[in-house]
This record gives structure tokens, sequence and C-alpha cells, in this order.
């Protein structure tokens, strides 16, 4: 569990790049090394040959097995004026298995020869070529054993090995802490405070205070501040507004009890063979039936409880035309100064729910009804439909006086969006609250001095 951690796999990937590294740099280090050592054994092997020349060879053979064996040699040959000779020599234990020429290595030729004489088998004889120091020569060749070779390049590559790893260990101790200090810590605290936020959002208190010195970090910090300053005032707004809600549901059931009340009184005044009464009971009642009409509108709405769409295939111009007939019968005398279109293909086939359907176009007949009711012109409405590749197309296009700029600004907003006096806004809220239900859209497409045109869009199969 430490591993999927963002500490534990940042510990892990510290250890794995930093031994990479370590293993990048101890190749050439051994390389290096080996090359030197070499290089020595090459010097002391000229040293010694120096020493048996300066006494024009009359040295006894005790001396020159300890020259050779100071200089870690069996033999030294010397070219000096174009003449190569054989200046120490002593019995040399097998034959040679490999030569290395000294003088023009490349550094890939001496990783490759460094890793391989770690390896090399035992007592096994090799030959040096090399150019002597000081120029005291041409060339120089010698001959060794790679035991003492090997031996000294892996005690060299255990060091270099048990450094790299305490540099490791503390490399990614050191950013291990770094990182538990500057990232893994705030993270932390970011994940306690949105956890206690989460508890309880209303609370104020819970909400975090940025303080990482880190620019990222104290920028995620700022903007979950800004998050949380705004939802809590959010949640506090929709508590006050739920709790108005609930206040003005249960005044519009009081009232609209009470308003039923002096409905039916009024209906008794209306009776009345007083002129006075005559000429005031119809404004009377009208004023009692629109407020009945808003108490019920507001309970409704209120209830938010519209079921889901009942899906079903059914044919779509029987039921325009249905609602078309009722508009007209509510029209009454005033139905000639508006003019019903139907163009609705007679075998369009619709799948949606056919109540919720018909209170939608009904609620957009009606109202450009009675917008061109109100103009005491003659006018026009068109219920159109038709097929799309990725749905259906319902348009309800009027040639009414259009909707004021108010009623476009707050069209789907409740109690904001009515476009005539005495009409509570919630009509067209509910109509695009049905039409999203079944996954569709209700948009208002134009509306201007020549008219208004909605658009309802429902998808195949809805």
């Amino acid at each position: 569990m430490f591993f999927r951690s963002l500490s534990g796999r940042f510990l892990l990937l510290t250890l794995l790049f930093v031994l990479l590294a370590e293993v990048l740099i101890f190749v050439p280090y051994v390389a290096r090394f080996r090359e030197d050592y070499l290089l020595t054994r090459v010097e002391r092997a000229q040293i010694a040959s120096l020493a048996l020349l300066a006494s024009d060879g009359q040295i006894s053979d005790k001396l020159a097995e300890e020259l050779l064996a100071t200089a870690g040699v069996y033999n030294v040959v010397l070219r000096r004026d174009a003449v190569r000779e054989l200046v120490l020599s002593s019995p040399v234990p097998g034959p040679v298995r490999a030569t290395y020429d000294l003088r023009e290595s490349s550094i890939w030729l001496l990783m490759r020869d460094g890793l391989a004489a770690m390896f090399t088998p035992e007592n096994t004889v090799i030959r040096l070529i090399g150019d002597p120091v000081q120029e005291a020569g041409l060339l120089i060749e010698v001959t060794m054993n790679a035991d003492p070779l090997r031996e000294t390049l892996r005690d060299y590559a255990l060091r270099i090995l048990f450094l790299s790893l305490i540099i490791t260990l503390a490399t990614a101790a050191l950013l291990f802490l770094s990182v538990q200090t500057l990232i893994v810590t705030p993270i932390q605290r970011v994940i306690a405070s949105m956890a206690t936020y989460a508890k309880a959002p209303e609370d104020a208190r819970s909400i975090i205070e940025p303080n990482s010195r880190v620019t990222e970090l104290r920028a995620a910090e700022e903007a979950l501040q800004h998050l949380q300053e705004d939802l809590t005032a959010a949640l506090k707004q929709k508590e006050r507004l739920a709790q108005l809600g609930g206040a003005v549901a249960r005044i519009s059931h009081d009232l609209r009890n009470i308003l039923s009340t002096a409905s039916l009184l009024a209906d008794r005044i209306e009776g009345s063979t007083d002129p006075a009464v005559v000429r005031s009971a119809p404004k009377l009642l009208n004023a009692l039936s629109r407020a009945i009409s808003l108490c019920e509108s507001t309970l409704a709405f209120g209830k938010a409880e519209e079921p889901p769409p009942r899906l079903t295939q059914f044919a779509l111009r029987p039921m325009v035309e249905d609602l078309v007939d009722g508009e007209k019968m509510a029209a009454g005398e005033a139905s000639c100064a508006v003019e019903f279109l139907i163009d609705v293909p007679a075998t369009m086939m619709l799948r949606a729910d056919p109540e919720q359907l018909f209170r939608v176009i009904t609620n957009l007949v009606r109202n450009a009804r009675q917008a061109i009711e109100a103009t005491g012109q003659q006018g026009s409405i068109e219920v159109t439909a038709r097929d799309k590749e990725d749905g259906t197309a319902i348009r309800v296009i009027d040639t009414g006086p259009g909707l004021p700029q108010r009623a476009k600004d707050n069209l789907f907003a409740a109690f904001q969006g009515g476009a005539r006096k005495g009409g509570t806004g919630l009509g067209l809220v509910i109509a695009a609250e049905l039409i999203r239900g079944h996954g569709g859209k209700l948009e208002l497409v134009r509306s201007d001095e020549e008219g208004t045109e909605f658009r309802i869009w429902l998808p195949h199969g809805a």
C-alpha cells in the first residue's frame, strides 16, 4: 500500500533513477581505473628496465626477479632506436590470452575491456603495449598476470557500489522528506479540508484557508476556497428559498381556500339587481379567478412531482387536431380572429408521453392565441412537425406581436417570464421541464414584430 501512495512511488522512482545514474557513472569509472592500473604497471616495468640498462645488464638473477615482482610483470620488451630488446624476463606460466594497446584506446573499448577484466579466468596472461614515459624509447611491451587486476577491479567496484548505495539512500531520503513536506503534507491538508467541508458544507468555518508556499498548491487551495465559498453561499440561499417556498405553499393553500369561499359569495352577488353590483361583479369574479389560478399554479410548481414520461407510440396529427379544436372552443367568438394551421404528416408516428406532449403544445398554442387576441387583430397559429436524422422537430409559429424583452430575458424562469397580465410565468417552465424529461429541448427560435416561433426537439426513441 505504501508504494501506491504519491510519496511511496516518488521514493521508488528516486531509487531507480539514482541507481541508473550511478550505473552510468560506474562503468566509465571502472574503465578509467583499469587504464590507470595498467599504465602504472607499464611505468613500473619501464623503471625496472631502466635500472637494468643503467648497470649495463650487470645484475644478478635474483635482483632481476625482484625488479619484475615489484613491477608486477613477467617480462619487459623495450624498443629503442628501431631495435626490439627483451630487457627483463622470467618464466611465463601460460600462453598470452589477450593483447591490449594502451596508445589509442577509445572510451568504448576501455569500458568494454574494463567490464570484461572483472570476469577473466584465473592465471590469465595478458600483454600490454604502450608508450614509454619521458620518451625513453619508441615502444614498451610487458606481459603480466591478470589476476591482480581482476581482484583490484572487483574491490574497487564494490567500494563504488557501496558508495553509490549510500548516496542513493541519502538522496532518496532527502527527496522523500522534501516531497512529504512540500507536496504530500499540503495535499493531505487539502484532502482533510475537503472531507471536513463535506460533512458540514453550510458551516463557513470549514472553508479552507490557503497557506501553502508552493505556487501551484497555493493556486489549488485558492480555487478550492472560492469553490467552497460559492457553494456555501448557494446552499444557504437554497435553504432560504426552500423555507420561503414552504411558507408560500402553505400561504397559497390557505389563500386558495379563502378565495374559493369568496368566489362562491361573489357568484351570489352576481345575481343582484343593483346596477352598481351588476357592473362590479364580473370584475370581482375575474380577479378572484386569477388569484385562485395563481395559488393553484404555485402549489403545482412547488410540489415538483412531475412523473417520468410514459413512452408510447402514437400518431401526432390527431393529437394536434384535438388540442386545436379545444383552443377554438376556448376562444369562443374570438376564434374567427385566429386562424389555426396544421402541417403535420398524417402518417407521422412519435414515441413520447402523449399526455405530457399535449400539455406542452397546448401551452404554446394557448399563449399564442391569447397574444393575438390581446391585439384585437387577426392572426394565425401554425403547428408543424418534421422528422430529422437525429430526432423530430415540432414548431409552433404565430403572427402575434412577439414577446416583450423582459419575457424573453426570463423566459424559462419561474414567476418571471410571464408575457401577459395576470400570468404566473410557470407554463413555459413546466413545459421545458417536461420536454427535458423526454431527453429533448424546448427553445425560442425567434420573437419579433412579425411573430413568435417555438421549437420542440425530441430525439428518436425518446
